[in-house]
């Protein structure tokens, strides 16, 4: 069960209701089975609520979306333009490929096989939270996505996207 998404906020003489945003983050690592059976860590399991929706990520990996936040994305892919190609094809990136989950009661997905060639998902996987998304990688995929060699780089780049700490 998905953990409340409201916590009481004390007003003068008065509790109010504030919405709380989910966070996913961290990193696990886990198998996927022959049948293509993920266990989510339970520390997502918490975060998620009893639908959800799997689909292609960017970079190679597979995008996990809480059903609130998936709405939200598609109300974005809906307002595309369908003269214009590119938005076509951005929208049958995601959307072709996207599927309904939720939990067995080992706290497992079944990830297409489809999905699963998309993203190289053999044996050994990596989950990653993202803040509003949990991301699924093929461990070769992270391991090469995830190396950080050049801190002065990504530094200038957080900046020039007007993140400065």
């Amino acid at each position: 069960m998905a953990v409340p998404l409201f916590v009481a906020e004390k007003g003068i003489n008065t509790f109010t209701r504030k919405e709380v945003s989910v966070m996913f983050m961290g990193e696990y690592s886990h198998t996927i089975d022959a049948k293509g059976r993920l266990i989510v860590p339970s520390k997502f399991r918490e975060l998620l609520e009893e639908e959800f929706i799997l689909t292609k990520g960017l970079d190679g990996c597979l995008s996990i979306y809480p059903m609130k936040e998936w709405k939200a994305f598609e109300g974005k892919l809906k307002e595309l333009p369908l003269t214009s190609k590119n938005a076509r094809t951005f929208q049958r990136f995601f959307v072709a490929g996207a599927t309904q989950c939720e939990l067995d009661k080992q706290g497992r997905i079944l990830v297409p096989a489809t999905l699963r060639e998309f993203a190289g998902l053999d044996k050994e996987v990596i989950l990653t939270g993202n803040i509003t998304r949990i991301e699924i990688w093929s461990k070769d995929q992270w391991s090469e996505n995830s190396s950080y060699g050049d801190m002065d780089a990504i530094a200038e780049g957080m900046q020039e996207m007007g993140i400065v700490i």
